[in-house]
């Protein structure tokens, strides 16, 4: 037997005023978003938004649907649109926050395995990380300096690839 020991390193903010400006702009973004979410059988409004290489920020919501597998989240909903609008620009950083506010205080929000493997495959295909931040309402916000460090067993190319 072998054991080994995964690390992963965030860091915590307790306030939006603790961030970098395009931070702030970025997590305020994904929280104008999440007010605009079509939850009405959840009632979980999320919002994402997203900064590429250019400056721009391109935002996205949860979608829910009567037939719940056809709904989409807020983190693929931005991600998605923002790849299809921007082919060609890298991923710099997202933000995801939650809107609800009736969740415990010591709660954490974090996307979903499908959303967090699609922010890892982007980062892989523009090899380089993306920021993500992460907010509950109006509480803290958690950093990761990459979408690597949410995923860390996560399903890689290199499972696709034959071998010779």
């Amino acid at each position: 037997m072998n054991k080994k020991t995964l690390e992963i390193t965030l860091e915590e903010y307790y306030a939006v005023s603790e961030l970098q400006e395009i931070e702030k702009s970025l997590v305020l973004s994904a929280k104008n978003a999440a007010v605009k979410a079509y939850a009405p059988y959840s009632k979980f409004k999320v919002g994402c938004a997203v900064l590429l290489d250019n400056g721009s920020i391109v935002t996205g919501n949860n979608q829910e649907n009567m037939a719940y597998p056809s709904g989409l989240c807020a983190e693929r909903v931005a991600l998605f649109s923002a790849i299809s609008l921007h082919p060609d620009k890298k991923i710099i950083s997202l933000a995801v926050v939650s809107a609800n506010k009736e969740l415990n205080k010591n709660d954490v929000f974090s996307p979903c395995g499908a959303c967090r493997q699609v922010m890892l495959e982007y980062e892989q295909k523009q090899k380089s990380p993306i920021i993500v931040l992460m907010q509950q309402a109006d509480k803290k916000i958690i950093k990761f300096h990459s979408a690597s460090m949410l995923l860390p067993f996560s399903f890689q190319i290199s499972t696709l690839q034959k071998k010779e």
